[in-house]
């Protein structure tokens, strides 16, 4: 593994943006840091560090269920939340103004009906810090603890209203971020204090924290401190992969907490008094299954969910979830031999976030698009090429709990280990999966989407193409149904990815009923939010102002675009509520879905020339030190790697 050491001490050579010490005018108040203060998951590894361990094993042993229902644990968990978000959604719904529209006595009249109380998801995207700071934005918005959240065009309380929050890659970052600390606030995460480096992005993973302007670590020591750690998991008998280095050193930036939390666990979110009450959506993260000795992810690949109960999937090859908590248990069939001991610690909350976030495949895949010279393009090739011929650049689940479980149709049943990348490689850059479940009966999806499907890093519509096509194909969708989505070009070409489009609003189109999927892409509000996905650092106003850009993204402007528009995501979400209890459909929406709803129109002529989309509203004057096209803008620090690793 000492070229995986050489790769982060190389990257860590040459920052590629410089901090400056203007922030945007936006004080964080005392509440804030005390929220900060406060925030802590469950450092419960029972190694006490990032190395799994053995552990008591429950009375009931644990084992590996069928995917043919929701867990016991996710069921009971609903009954909880669902109930919670009663009061929430009826002082939304009043806020956003749906004229003619008594929501106070339409929620409570269905407040005991599970299937017609409105049931929303929110799916943030891939695409590394870009899609974390982008995303970011929204949901400070939706949250009805942010400044000034709540005042008129504002959509402040949806997030409150909420069940699922669903996160991939960068999107991943973000949801795991805020549950490591106790799902506390963008606001608080965003401002932190003196003595946190949650968060503080001017200095990239690959030089280490910065705690109060006095480094905390050399970034040798750093280093020194993630190699310690992920040899301690090697040494406990357990494969480790680049994913392992990544995950540690992504945590530091992510979890409040000293070098960067390796005893947190994902599961721990479960053991949360936040989250026991009901007190919070439910997170779930995503990743691709990769076979072995493989570089392409097709889209019909395994996908796989990450959840505070279960790691598993609902796709009809694996069909199978595990216990979150006891991966790297040995099972097999299905149980726990008897002679097998439990094993906890090993779903630590960085290597999670990091299987969903493993971009080194990515960058393989996309290496001649980076502007690199070529002389670097070949060296790059050959050397990602031969990390993901050993296997390194993915994410290792050894061993597999699904061994010897659906050997018919289990891709991996008679392999010990499972082997996990980005959950963005197959397409669906943007999380939809696990909220189109059947099981689930999600009826509105915001889809948060910051890919970089277009040359200057603009999303065009790429991932609910393929979600849509995936959801066509009889082999592998499961009973998903999905609305029907056009062409990239035809996002270009009619506008639909530089402002929200709302599809399936009509559920008599659709074969099955599904979701409306509120979509509402990347655009440049006030500032150039398209940074690349391989930037790894980014000063405070950049950084500050790509999550003020994503505010403005939610919220189009607070109403200056469209005034109107915090009524349509009311409409929306009450949208299949209204149809599955033959309920009128009030007037004011039917002119937000004349305005917002996708009316099956195709323009799939190429556009001319490259997407470049104006400013919506006036721009930020910011100085920024961190390059928007970060692959090209580090040469140095590229040919620096390429000289160790070749050494």
């Amino acid at each position: 593994m000492r070229f995986l050491a050489l790769f982060f001490v190389a990257l860590s050579a040459t920052p590629l943006s410089t901090a400056h010490n203007i922030v945007l005018p936006r004080d964080a108040s005392a509440e804030t840091y005390a929220a900060i203060a406060l925030a802590r998951a469950l450092p419960n590894s029972p190694s006490g560090g990032y190395a799994p361990a053995p552990v008591n094993c429950p009375s009931t042993r644990p084992t590996i269920r069928s995917a043919s229902s929701l867990s016991q644990n996710e069921t009971a968990w609903l009954e909880v939340r669902r109930n919670k978000t009663v009061a929430p959604m009826i002082s939304w719904l009043n806020r956003m103004n749906i004229s003619g529209f008594d929501a106070t006595s339409y929620i409570n009249g269905i407040s005991n009906n599970a299937t017609a109380l409105p049931n929303i998801g929110i799916a943030i995207s891939g695409g590394g810090y870009r899609a974390l700071m982008n995303g970011a934005g929204f949901l400070a918005a939706a949250d009805n603890r942010t400044s000034n959240s709540t005042n008129k065009g504002q959509i402040g309380g949806l997030l409150q209203a909420t069940t699922y929050l669903a996160g991939l890659s960068g999107g991943g970052w973000l949801v795991g971020s805020l549950y490591s600390n106790n799902f506390t606030t963008v606001e608080a995460l965003r401002d932190g204090s003196s003595t946190s480096s949650i968060w503080q992005f001017q200095n990239s993973i690959f030089e280490g924290p910065d705690k109060g302007g006095i480094q905390i670590l050399s970034t040798a020591e750093y280093f020194d401190t993630i190699n310690n750690e992920v040899d301690a998991k090697n040494n406990a008998g357990f494969n480790t992969t680049i994913t392992d280095y990544w995950g540690r050193a992504l945590s530091y930036q992510l979890i409040n907490d000293t070098n960067g939390g390796p005893a947190y666990t994902f599961s721990s979110i479960a053991l949360a008094d936040n989250f026991i009450n009901g007190e919070t959506p439910f997170p779930v993260l995503v990743a691709d299954e990769r076979s072995p000795n493989t570089v392409i992810v097709a889209l019909n690949s395994t996908v796989y969910e990450f959840n505070p109960f279960e790691m598993g999937s609902w796709d009809p090859t694996t069909y199978a979830f595990a216990p979150t908590r006891y991966l790297g248990s040995n099972f097999s069939a299905g149980v726990l031999p008897d002679n097998e001991t439990c094993i906890a610690g090993f779903d630590q909350a960085g290597f999670v976030m990091g299987t969903s976030s493993t971009l080194f495949n990515q960058f393989l895949l996309q290496i001649n698009s980076t502007g690199l010279p070529s002389f670097l393009t070949t060296i790059f090739t050959n050397i990602l090429t031969d990390i993901g011929e050993a296997n390194d650049d993915i994410a290792d689940y050894d061993p597999n709990p699904f061994y010897q479980f659906n050997n018919a149709t289990n891709r991996n049943a008679n392999t010990k280990q499972l082997t996990l990348v980005d959950g963005g490689e197959d397409g669906q850059n943007v999380p939809l999966y696990p909220l189109i479940q059947p099981y689930r009966g999600v009826d509105v999806i915001f889809a948060i989407d910051s890919s970089a499907d277009t040359t200057f890093f603009w999303p065009n519509g790429t991932s609910l193409v393929a979600t849509y096509e995936r959801s066509l194909n009889a082999t592998i969708e499961n009973g998903t149904a999905f609305p029907s989505i056009p062409d990239q070009n035809t996002f270009i070409n009619l506008g639909l990815n530089s402002r929200p489009t709302m599809f399936g609003c009509d559920p008599t189109n659709m074969t099955a009923l599904g979701p409306i999927v509120v979509y509402i892409p990347n655009a440049p509000y006030i500032t150039q939010s398209n940074v690349s996905t391989f930037d790894p650092a980014y000063n405070t106003t950049q950084r500050n102002a790509i999550i003020e850009n994503g505010y403005d993204v939610a919220t189009m402007g607070n109403g200056t675009i469209d005034a109107d528009w915090p009524t349509c995501m009311a409409c929306a979400v009450i949208s299949r509520s209204l149809y599955k209890t033959n309920t009128t459909v009030p007037a004011a929406c039917t002119t937000c879905f004349s305005k917002y709803c996708w009316n099956g129109d195709l323009n799939s002529t190429t556009p001319s020339g490259n997407y470049s989309p104006n400013y919506l509203l006036t721009e930020l004057n910011i100085r920024s030190g961190a390059s928007s096209f970060g692959i090209s803008g580090s040469g140095l620090t590229l040919a620096l790697l390429a000289a160790l690793i070749l050494a």
